[in-house]
Formats: structure tokens, C-alpha cells, sequence
């Protein structure tokens, strides 16, 4: 007898865990079908991705400071060596444990889970393509695709996840490579390679733009790259990947300029190609429904997250937009909201994004060069971390505060923060855009002292030019 839900969602992750939760609360009745082979739940989020590479950071960040920082603070250390060993175990403790924890919010919640391939044969049905080869179909009167993504390879180059690794090869390297090769200076490739260079290796980024993290503002992005290059990190601007070659056990990778030029070699011991993910839409029956995507696989839909075909929905990775997991989130409630006949809704232009590099660096809103190619009149307001006490004290002062408002109306247009701990303060740059709110808003309210938070009030000072502490 075939099982019957009002929600049936493709894909466990945190657009799909997060959907079914929510809908569930809304009285629903739920089911969320996951293909990942070890049968856990979390999508790439929880178990290849953000939560085992900020595991990694926190790891690799103690390790570095432990060595550069604390004797200067009074604490001497003899016999400082890496475990490589139990510094993977670790993240794969906290890997298992928040899985765990899915299980626990799905049985709370009562949403029946199923584990195997699930894709569309037609409007209303999900079939399920389990391990033991087995199919069984379940009804839908809705269903919400949040598939995912996947990394992307080079042309003509497959990941071996040994010497050509992806964002997960990377996570779960058995040694410290000698000279680990980034591919790509973006996110996740800055991410990844700064564990490995904490822990000894060196690292060398190639990327084919004359800049790291395109899209970032540019002072940001310069500040960022200047305190990575004084890490150690080495940068091979406006170059391509023309090919890899990974026979016994090493990487010859020749590159040549991006415009033009003469190749030559660089040897690794691996290399990590993050050029970006693909959305992850192959094989869940797209085309036999007519559903739409576009040349890159990107499912579309409208504003409503409906794609064209009654009933079915998609979100998170599979969709336009930024990729990341808290998008996927905020998508997924309003998604649920919307199937149960509430409003939901999802604000773009308030969506932070985090690089938990040491110093991390957030964002959310316009950048300066968008604001310009639109034309919008702004005012800047910007602080040091060098002038904030609390960095002072705690020797972190490297980075600053941006503020970005309007020169007419002072809202808040953007916050642009390079720093320690900055993710953590871009949540209220983020609040007070979400509600409307302007820079001057930001500069009369109240933080305690000393902290870092003090920055964000004192930028936002700056944009009526009345910074008091810089």
C-alpha cells in the first residue's frame, strides 16, 4: 500500500531538514527522502562541509595561535606537535553528533524519513531507489526538491579525493601535504587552504581573476588578501589550470596566464579544486515533468519557489542565488509556509555571507562598486579593529568595519566587516537592515565596552563624519 504525505521533500540537508520541520509544525503531514550512502541526514552542510571544515578551522586556528601568539600573552608551551589523528576524529564527532540531532528533531517531529534515490516519475508521486535495489513510491500532494549541489571539477579532470581532491577530499587528508594547491580564490578554497598552511603546509592559490573572492567588496578583498599573504599563503593571480597530472602519488599542475602566455609547472603533493559547486538536479526527473532549468542546472522558479508544475517546489542549492546554507533555511520556512497557505517570504538583500577564516570575514547588503553601477547616492562610515579596545587588548587588531547607507535617507545599504568574530557581528548589521533601519540607528544605540561590537557603532558614526575613538 503506498504511503500518503502532504509534504514529500527531496534531499536532507539544511533546505530540506529544515522544510520538513517546519511544515511538520505547521500540522502537516511530512516525508524527506536523502540518498546520502552513510544514511545520515544534514546534506553536505553537516556532514562534508560547513560544520566538519569550521571543525577543522577552530582545530588548525588553536594549533597556530598556540604556536605564534600565546607567548606573548605569558603562556609558554614545550612539545607542541599536530595529531593529525585525532584532530579528524574530532570533527567527525561533531559531524556525528549534529546529524544525530536531526534524528532526534525528526522524531520529535514526527516526520518519517527514507533513505535512497528519490526522484519524480510523475506529478504527485516520489519513487525511492533504495541500496538493497528495491523501489518504493510514495504519494505527494506536494513536493519540495532541495537537492543540493555538488563540487565542480575542471574540464577533462576527475576528483581521485587523494591528489585531485575536492571540498571533501580536503576535509579527510591523512597527512599534511608538503605543497597543497588551491584551485580557485573563493570561500571554500581560502577556507581549506588555511587549515592545511596552519598546519605546516604550503600553500599555493591559483586563480583566474586578477582578485581573490569576486563579488566581495574591494576593500575587503584587498585587506583579506594582504593579512593571508603575511599568513603565508602564496597567490598566483589572473592564472588558469590548463591540466593536472597526478601519476605516482603527486600533482604536476601547468598553468599559464589567464590572458595569455607561457605555461609552466608547479608541483604539489595535492591539489584542491574549488572553482565553485554545480546544483545537484541530474536524475530527480526534471526533464519527464517539463520542470525548467537553466544552462548552469539551476531549477527555476518564481517567487513562490514553484516551478511550473503544480505542486512541486524547489529550493536552497538546486535553485539561483547565493549557496549557502542559511539561504537554503530561510527558504525552506517560507517554502513550508507557503504550502500551508501562510505567507513566506525571503528578504536577498539581507542574507549575510561568512569566511571563517583568522580574521573572518562577513558581509551582507551592497558593496560599494554595486552601489555605484546603480548609481545610488551613499555615504561610508568605517573603523578600525586596531582602534577597538577589546581587539587591542586581545592582540587581534587586524581588519575593519564598513558601513554603507544612504545619502539621502541613511538606511542601512550595507556592512562590510574584516575581523576576528566578525560572523557573530554581522548578525546585527543584518537586524537592523532587515528592519529598515539607518546607520544612525546603529550609532545611538548602546554597546557594552569593551567589544568588538563597539566597531560596528563607531563605522556607523562615521557615515555622519562623528567617529569618536578613531
Amino acid at each position: 500500500m503506498t504511503s500518503s504525505f502532504d509534504v514529500v521533500v527531496i534531499g536532507g540537508g539544511p533546505g530540506g531538514y529544515n522544510a520538513a520541520i517546519r511544515a511538520s509544525q505547521l500540522g502537516l503531514s511530512v516525508a524527506c527522502v536523502e540518498k546520502r550512502d552513510t544514511m545520515k541526514l544534514g546534506g553536505t552542510c553537516l556532514n562534508v562541509g560547513c560544520i566538519p571544515s569550521k571543525a577543522l578551522l577552530h582545530a588548525s586556528e588553536a594549533y597556530h595561535h598556540a604556536q605564534t601568539s600565546f607567548a606573548a600573552l605569558g603562556v609558554k608551551i614545550k612539545g607542541l606537535e599536530v595529531d593529525l589523528k585525532q584532530m579528524l576524529k574530532q570533527k567527525d564527532d561533531a559531524v556525528e553528533g549534529l546529524t544525530g540531532g536531526i534524528d532526534y528533531l525528526f522524531k520529535k517531529n514526527k516526520i518519517t524519513s527514507y533513505f535512497g534515490w528519490g526522484s519524480i516519475p510523475e506529478k504527485g508521486k516520489v519513487a525511492v531507489a533504495k541500496d538493497d535495489g528495491s523501489t518504493e513510491t510514495i504519494s505527494a500532494k506536494n513536493i519540495i526538491i532541495a537537492t543540493g549541489s555538488e563540487p565542480m571539477a575542471l574540464p577533462g579532470i576527475e576528483f581521485d579525493e587523494k591528489v585531485i581532491i575536492s571540498s571533501t577530499g580536503a576535509l579527510d587528508l591523512k597527512k599534511i601535504p608538503e605543497h597543497l594547491v588551491v584551485v580557485g580564490g573563493g570561500v571554500i578554497g581560502l577556507e581549506l587552504g588555511s587549515v592545511w598552511r596552519r598546519l605546516g603546509a604550503k600553500v599555493t592559490v591559483v586563480e583566474f581573476l586578477d582578485r581573490i573572492t569576486p563579488g566581495m567588496d574591494a576593500d575587503v578583498a584587498k585587506q583579506f588578501m594582504r593579512i593571508l599573504k603575511k599568513q603565508g599563503m602564496d597567490f598566483m593571480l589572473g592564472t588558469k589550470v590548463t591540466g593536472i597530472d597526478s601519476k605516482g602519488g603527486k600533482a604536476t599542475i601547468t598553468v599559464e596566464p589567464s590572458a595569455g602566455g607561457d605555461a609552466k609547472t608547479l608541483q604539489a603533493d595535492a591539489v584542491l579544486i574549488a572553482i565553485g559547486r554545480r546544483p545537484f538536479t541530474d536524475k530527480v526527473g526534471l526533464d519527464g515533468l517539463g520542470i525548467k532549468v537553466d544552462k548552469r542546472g539551476f531549477i527555476e522558479v518564481d517567487k513562490h519557489f514553484r516551478t511550473g508544475v503544480e505542486g512541486i517546489y524547489a529550493i536552497g542549492d538546486c535553485i539561483p542565488g547565493p549557496m549557502l546554507a542559511h539561504k537554503a533555511e530561510e527558504e525552506a520556512v517560507a517554502v513550508a509556509e507557503i504550502i500551508a497557505g501562510k505567507p513566506g517570504h525571503v528578504n536577498y538583500n539581507t542574507i549575510p555571507g561568512v569566511v571563517y577564516t583568522d580574521p573572518e570575514v562577513a558581509t551582507v547588503g551592497q558593496t560599494e562598486e554595486q552601489l555605484k553601477e546603480a548609481g545610488i547616492a551613499y555615504k561610508v562610515g568605517k573603523f578600525p579593529f586596531g582602534a577597538n579596545s577589546r581587539a587591542k587588548t586581545n592582540h587581534q587588531t587586524d581588519g575593519f568595519v564598513k558601513v554603507l547607507a544612504d545619502a539621502k535617507t541613511d538606511r542601512v545599504l550595507g556592512v562590510h566587516m574584516i575581523g576576528v568574530a566578525v560572523g557573530e557581528l554581522i548578525a546585527e548589521a543584518g537586524l537592523v537592515m532587515e528592519f529598515g533601519g539607518a546607520s544612525e540607528d546603529i550609532a545611538r544605540t548602546c554597546h557594552a565596552h569593551p567589544t568588538r561590537s563597539e566597531a560596528l557603532r563607531q563605522a556607523a558614526m562615521g557615515v555622519e563624519g562623528w567617529t569618536m575613538q578613531a
